[in-house]
């Protein structure tokens, strides 16, 4: 594949990012640890590039932890955490990070992401799939000493299924739920699915059986019914016992908040699993820019991930180890072709989109050399994407498709045959009816490759004749992004493209994040197609593993025709750790948990 014409825009950009990367480089060198960097640099390729492969998802250090340890975590980001601690409410991943040290699922996930019984709830299911009995253990309590009922359970789908409830998550999941859409509607004062049989055991049914439902399609989050009841829905998300006082059923308690800044824990004695090791959590948002120095001083133990554009030039610190693996996410440019209907909940197409013309959503595509941006801002660890279901879901994940490449010739091609031939006075393409196309971008700001990443795209398709402009000439700060591509339902009329990421779920299933009722399309794309094919992976039919197989094979290739958004990098996720750290590691397939995290020295090594 030729670079020359992304070599021509990305010279200079690269220029400045490799001064910027250079004065965050150090020496040093660790033989001994697993994974260890001397075995990466030996397998790095000449071209500097790295792969995931050659990381370890384990910490090294197999000792024992002390008493009365504490530690510090850095949850990298250049925006405050929204606060919203409860993950009934939450909608970033952000504060999901913070909120996953105090609460938990009641139900577990092996390594292919599928329900075991080894969680704080079991369950039978009934020979038709569609009927699940969930029993909580005895010891499993809130951390206010109240036990942990089924009534929580229950009340939790209440809140979501309630009309005023504000947050993102009642979605086809839940709306398979028997009886919850007449409860949505104000038909029903109770949800006809669910039943409270005691104390301690709940029975839900589902109107479809489903694959999904033994892989992530059952909601497997309480909600404290005596905290929460006399709260009205609407007030809820915003409420203390969210914001200030919130509580879980997790091995660490909320101790102090310092509102989008930091969290302190302390450790739950009366955790089920067993006694945490740890006596006391601190969380304190980093800031990229600043990351290295805080793991290298010992001002924070680990981070939830690193910059993988900072990695080569500190991927021999002396006091930290770094863990890999493939990332549950991918990013992607997305295209609005709609908007958000408030009252119904649901995507309202606009065929008079700006970006409504598949040709020029795939020549965009075609202009973007995805190779060469994971190569060149990444050093490998990011590579291109082709399909929106990514590796991290190998049995579903179909790298056989042919998804557009980089070819901006062919792009050209493409607008000229679909009419974008009339240029104005700079050059840049007109619309099929000689109207005047500019087309705004929103990107968010975060880290070193931000700025230079952006104008790359944008320079990208000035190429090929396209007027692109950064939304308001600058790049998005995190929450105000999220909010005007639509996280909270308005969608800003200014927006037409936006380079976004999604993490995704453990189940396959993409409805929640392209199916008409999800919020969290923001492309606000729709077709019949479309809800065809998602049903089709849902079906009774998918209980077979390569009818499922097939069915989200169809949906990958269908979305590389349709072009609602293009994912552009796959991502390593690499995850710095401080060597005092004992009982961690980022393997999926683990036994290891959050309360069984130590360390085996009472200050970081620095």
């Amino acid at each position: 594949m030729s670079n020359k014409r992304f070599g021509k825009v990305l010279l200079a950009l690269m220029f400045v990012l490799v001064l910027a990367l250079a004065a965050c480089g150090k020496g040093g060198d660790d033989a001994d640890k697993k994974g260890s960097d001397k075995a990466k640099e030996e397998t790095k390729t000449e071209d500097g590039l790295y792969s995931i492969d050659d990381f370890s998802k384990d910490a090294s250090n197999d000792g024992e932890p002390i008493d009365g340890g504490e530690l510090t975590f850095g949850l990298v980001t250049d925006s405050p955490f929204a606060g919203t601690l409860n993950f009934n409410f939450y909608s970033d991943a952000i504060d999901n990070e913070v909120i996953k040290w105090m609460d938990e699922s009641l139900l577990d996930m092996d390594e292919s992401y599928n329900y075991t019984q080894d969680g704080a709830a079991t369950f039978e299911v009934s020979e038709d799939n569609k009927t699940f009995t969930f029993t909580i253990r005895d010891e499993v309590k809130w951390q206010d000493g109240e036990p942990v009922k089924a009534e929580d359970w229950a009340f939790a789908h209440e809140v979501i299924a309630h009309n005023d409830y504000d947050g993102p998550r009642f979605d086809s999941t839940l709306r398979n739920i028997e009886g919850i859409v007449e409860y949505h509607d104000g038909e029903a004062d109770t949800i006809s699915g669910i039943e409270v049989l005691n104390d301690k055991q709940l029975k839900i049914t589902y109107k479809e059986a489903t694959p999904s439902l033994l892989s992530g399609g059952i909601w497997p989050y309480a909600l404290p019914k005596h905290i929460f009841k006399d709260i009205p829905v609407k007030d809820m998300s915003s409420s203390d016992a969210v914001r200030k006082n919130p509580i879980g059923m997790g091995p660490f308690k909320v101790e102090k908040i310092v509102p989008g800044e930091s969290v302190v824990y302390t450790k739950f004695e009366d955790y089920w699993r067993g006694e945490p090791n740890l006596d006391k959590v601190t969380l304190k948002v980093v800031g990229p820019q600043v990351v290295v120095n805080e793991l290298e001083n010992g001002s924070i133990d680990m981070a939830d991930k690193f910059p993988t554009d900072q990695y080569p030039d500190n991927a021999d610190m002396k006091n930290v180890e770094f863990l890999g693996d493939v990332d549950m996410a991918y990013t992607y440019i997305g295209f609005k072709l709609g908007t958000w209907d408030k009252e119904k909940k649901q995507v309202k197409p606009d065929p008079n989109a700006k970006m409504a013309d598949v040709n020029l959503r795939k020549a965009m595509w075609h202009a973007v050399d995805n190779d060469a941006v994971g190569n060149k801002f990444y050093h490998g660890l990011r590579w291109n994407a082709t399909t929106l279901i990514p590796p991290s879901h190998p049995t579903y994940h179909d790298e056989t498709i042919e998804a557009p490449t980089y070819d901006p010739d062919k792009a050209n091609k493409i607008l000229d045959e679909a009419g974008y031939t009339e240029r104005d006075e700079d050059g840049f393409r007109k619309t099929p009816d000689g109207e005047e196309l500019v087309i705004n971008f929103a990107s968010m700001a975060g880290g070193d490759t931000a700025e230079p990443l952006a104008q790359y795209y944008i320079q990208a398709w000035k190429e090929i004749g396209l007027n692109v402009q950064l939304l308001d000439g600058r790049l998005q700060e995190f929450q105000t992004f999220y909010e005007r591509v639509g996280s909270e339902g308005d969608d800003d009329p200014k927006v037409d493209i936006f380079q976004g990421a999604w993490g995704v779920a453990s189940d396959v299933d993409p409805s929640g994040l392209y199916g008409p009722e999800a919020l969290y399309n923001f492309p606000r794309y729709h077709s019949e197609k479309n809800d065809e094919l998602l049903t089709k992976g849902l079906s009774e039919d998918a209980f077979d593993a390569e009818f499922r197989q097939e069915a989200y094979k169809e949906w990958q290739e269908f979305m590389v025709e349709e072009i609602p958004v293009f994912p552009t990098l796959y991502r390593a996720k690499l995850v710095p750790v401080n060597k005092r750290v004992t009982n961690y590691s980022i393997d999926k397939g683990t036994d290891l948990r959050l309360y069984q995290i130590g360390v085996t020295e009472e200050e970081p090594v620095k």
